[in-house]
C-alpha cells in the first residue's frame, strides 16, 4: 500500500567538539525534532502545526527552513508537482548550540526523501540540508547537519567541494549535555571570533585535531581527552557561557575525559567512560548553576550512529 503520511525523528548534534571549528561533529539519541508529512493532491507546500517552539517558527513556508529544504530537493529531482502538508514538532531546545535547526531539516528531508521512495543514500541530501543550515544561520556549515543526517561522529574534510567522512568512535563513549537557559545566538557568537590567530596557536590546534582523530581510531579514549583542547575559539565564546571554568573544573574532578562547548553554546557537554559517571557530571552541573540562578536541561547519550529515522 502506497504511505502517503510519514513521520521522521532526526537527532540534535553536538558540533566542533572542541578542536574541531566547523569540521567535527557528532550525534546524539536524544534530545531531537519530529516532523509529520502527509502528501496533498494540490502542489505546494504548507506548515499546518509547530509545537515546541514558544511561537518562535514561521509557518510561512518560505520563512521555514523545513520546508525551504525540502522545496530545493523537490526542484532539484524536477518534482515541483508534489503537494505536502508539514507538521513541526520541536522536541529540543531553539538556540542551545545542539543543532536545533539543523535536526528539523534533515527530518523533513528524510521525510520528504522515504515518502517519494527515494532510496539513495541518505548522505546525497546534505546539500539541501546546508540550505536550510545557511538559512537558520547565516552560514551553510556542516558539522551539525552532516552527523545529524549521516549518523555516528564525521569529519567535514573540505567544504570546496564538500567531502564528508564518516568517523570510527569506541562505543563505550558516554556524553554528557547540559543546556544553560541563557541566550547565546549563533550569528552574534560567530561574529566575535578573531579572524587572525598566531601560527604557535594554530600548530597547537593541528595537533590537537589530529590527536583526537587518532584517539577515534585507535579506540584511545584517553588520548581523546588529552586532545580535546581549544586554543583559538573556546576562549573567546566561554565568555558567554556563565562560569564556564568552574562548570569544566567540576565536570573533570567528577570524572570526566573532557569538557568544551557544544556548537556556539551555551549548551556545554562532557565526555565521559561510562552513562553513570555521565549523570554524575551532569547532576553537579546542573547543581552549580542552580546556585547562581540559572535553570537548565541535561541529557545524557552514547553516540547516535543511526541518524533519522521513521518512527510511523
Amino acid at each position: 500500500m502506497e504511505v502517503d503520511t510519514i513521520r521522521v525523528f532526526a537527532p540534535a548534534t553536538v558540533a566542533n567538539v572542541v578542536c574541531g571549528f566547523d569540521v567535527l561533529g557528532f550525534a546524539v539519541n536524544e534530545p531531537g525534532d519530529e516532523v509529520v508529512m502527509r502528501l496533498k493532491n494540490r502542489p505546494g507546500i504548507t506548515i499546518s502545526k509547530i509545537t515546541g517552539d514558544d511561537g518562535k517558527l514561521p509557518y510561512n513556508p518560505f520563512k521555514n527552513t523545513v520546508s525551504v529544504s525540502v522545496k530545493h530537493y523537490l526542484d532539484h529531482i524536477g518534482r515541483s508537482d508534489v503537494g505536502l502538508d508539514i507538521e513541526l514538532h520541536k522536541k529540543m531546545p531553539i538556540g542551545s548550540g545542539l543543532g536545533s535547526s539543523s535536526a528539523s531539516t534533515v527530518a523533513g528531508l528524510f521525510a520528504i526523501k522515504n515518502l517519494l521512495g527515494d532510496t539513495s543514500d541518505p548522505s546525497t541530501l546534505l546539500p539541501f540540508v546546508m540550505k536550510g543550515e545557511e538559512m537558520a544561520c547565516g552560514h551553510g556549515h556542516a558539522d551539525n547537519v552532516a552527523p545529524a543526517l549521516m549518523g555516528g561522529f564525521v569529519l567535514i574534510r573540505s567544504y570546496q567541494p564538500l567531502e564528508v567522512i564518516r568517523l570510527p568512535y569506541p562505543k563505550d563513549l558516554f556524553c554528557a549535555i547540559v543546556f544553560p537557559q541563557v541566550d547565546v545566538p549563533t550569528r552574534e557568537a560567530r561574529q566575535i571570533i578573531r579572524n587572525k590567530i598566531l601560527l604557535k596557536d594554530a600548530v597547537t590546534q593541528w595537533g590537537n585535531i589530529a590527536g583526537l582523530i587518532s584517539g577515534l581510531y585507535t579506540n584511545d579514549i584517553e588520548l581523546i581527552g588529552r586532545s580535546m583542547e581549544d586554543v583559538l575559539i573556546e576562549p573567546v565564546r566561554a565568555m558567554l557561557i556563565p562560569d564556564f571554568y568552574k562548570l569544566r573544573d567540576i565536570a573533570m574532578k567528577s570524572g570526566a575525559v573532557s569538557f568544551g562547548i557544544s556548537g556556539s553554546g551555551p549548551s556545554v557537554f562532557a565526555f565521559a567512560k561510562d552513562p553513570e559517571t555521565a549523570k554524575q557530571i551532569n547532576q553537579k552541573i546542573q547543581a552549580h548553576l542552580t546556585g547562581i540562578g540559572i535553570n537548565s536541561y541535561q541529557y545524557v547519550s552514547s553516540i547516535n550512529g543511526e541518524g533519522p529515522r521513521v518512527l510511523d
